[in-house]
């Protein structure tokens, strides 16, 4: 583990793997689950850390339903579903491996009511200090039951003022806090090891720009591996006959969650919109000829969705990808979502509270492209539904005015969705 030590995520994937290898030994696993937590912290990764303690929380919490039946307990790792889905990993624990008569098992001062509060009081704090306020409230929810069966009232005191800050925070901050962000790792060549051909998707802090993982990837891997290492800066897919047998390949893409229509039936707030993060997409621009930039009525995107092995955030600040699908948009697919993203984006702006000016004047000087008037014909060049005018200046476009319209939150009357929409310069 000491050659790790500049490699973060290596040095966690292996201690997870040491965890995860005694998952049979509670005493030791729950051991392994702190030292990463610990970890985590001292790296000011506090949700991770905070997920760490989770996990250990969830593992005691499977022993004391099995040695005690008590209504304010926890029951299993189940009770901790709301926290995070990963949880469930703890309750692979059988009768068969905690026994409680047997000596030497789980007889550590963690494995208590009161350890068990411990843990998750460290929690709560730390998804406190890593800005994740609504799951410092789902900590508590588990918390306390236990303390009204205890009636221990000077702790609900404390408990109740800890998430009145949580609550007030999540009012006062809202939007304006960055969860983190996200890009896809593929590793290619022999030199790698075990990490040839293997794809991750990472989890960097806040703000963090591509340059600067890429940055800080190739620094590492270049005293490994010296001039034989070399970084791929687009994203299509590898065709593994060009790479050079004697190099190392890393590949580096930006990408963001991804959800199905479905799913944002739920997630209305942006705490909602990324935690329990599974999937993920990046789009890779093409055309027909083989150029990634094209006309508009050539320009095509790939768009491509990713599945990680566990949901974001987890006890490790990557996951691997273990599905991947493809899919390529038309011109006219990509111009219409292009105007529905902007659409939303603009929509979002003036319906805040507190408008930001600044970022309104941002979205604003990116809405208006100076080839407004090609967009039509270029894009869709069959006449049908296309009505250009004689001068270069005017352009009416009546395909799908119903989609946009319900984008811009407009509701119209069959008579108007049937007049041709004017486009004007």
């Amino acid at each position: 583990m000491r050659e790790f030590q500049e490699d973060p995520e290596m040095l966690m994937d292996l201690m997870y793997r040491i965890a995860k290898g005694y998952q049979t030994s509670p005493d030791l696993r729950l051991t392994w689950l702190q030292n990463m937590a610990e970890k985590h912290k001292n790296r000011k990764c506090f949700t991770e850390s905070a997920m760490c303690l989770v996990h250990a929380a969830a593992l005691v919490a499977e022993y004391l339903s099995m040695l005690e039946d008590h209504k304010y307990l926890p029951v299993g790792s189940v009770t901790f579903q709301n926290i995070s889905s990963n949880v469930l990993e703890e309750s692979a624990v059988s009768d068969d491996i905690l026994s409680p008569d047997e000596d030497g098992v789980c007889s550590g001062q963690y494995f208590t009511t009161s350890g068990l509060v411990g843990l998750l009081k460290q929690a709560a704090e730390l998804f406190s200090n890593g800005g994740l306020y609504e799951t410092v409230n789902e900590v508590y929810k588990i918390i306390m039951p236990v303390l009204e069966a205890h009636r221990d009232f000077r702790e609900l005191v404390s408990t109740h003022e800890k998430l009145q800050r949580a609550f007030d925070n999540i009012i006062q901050k809202g939007h304006k806090r960055m969860f983190g962000t996200y890009f896809r790792v593929g590793f290619y060549g022999a030199k790698f090891g075990d990490l040839d051909e293997q794809e991750f998707v990472y989890k960097e802090p806040g703000i963090t720009h591509l340059p600067e993982i890429s940055h800080r990837l190739e620094n590492f891997y270049s005293q490994c591996f010296g001039d034989a290492l070399e970084m791929i800066k687009d994203s299509k897919d590898i065709d593994r006959s060009k790479l050079d047998a004697n190099k190392a390949y890393i590949q580096i893409t930006y990408v963001e969650p991804f959800f199905d229509d479905y799913e944002m039936k739920d997630r209305l707030t942006n705490f909602e919109k990324n935690f329990n993060l599974r999937r993920f997409m990046y789009t890779t621009p093409f055309t027909k000829a083989g150029r990634p930039r094209g006309e508009l009525n050539e320009q095509y995107k790939r768009k491509t969705i990713l599945t990680t092995m566990h949901t974001f955030p987890y006890i490790k600040t990557r996951i691997n990808v273990i599905q991947k699908e493809e899919f390529d948009l038309t011109p006219i697919e990509v111009a219409i979502e292009d105007m529905q993203k902007k659409t939303r984006e603009l929509a979002v702006a003036t319906h805040r509270e507190q408008p930001d000016a600044k970022m309104l004047q941002m979205l604003l000087q990116g809405s208006v492209g100076a080839t407004v008037n090609q967009v039509p014909p270029a894009t869709c060049p069959d006449p049908k539904g296309i009505h250009v005018s004689a001068s270069p200046t005017l352009a009416f476009l009546t395909f799908n005015i119903t989609d946009l319209k319900v984008t811009h939150g407009l509701h119209t009357s069959n008579e108007e969705e049937k007049q041709p929409t004017e486009v004007m310069a």
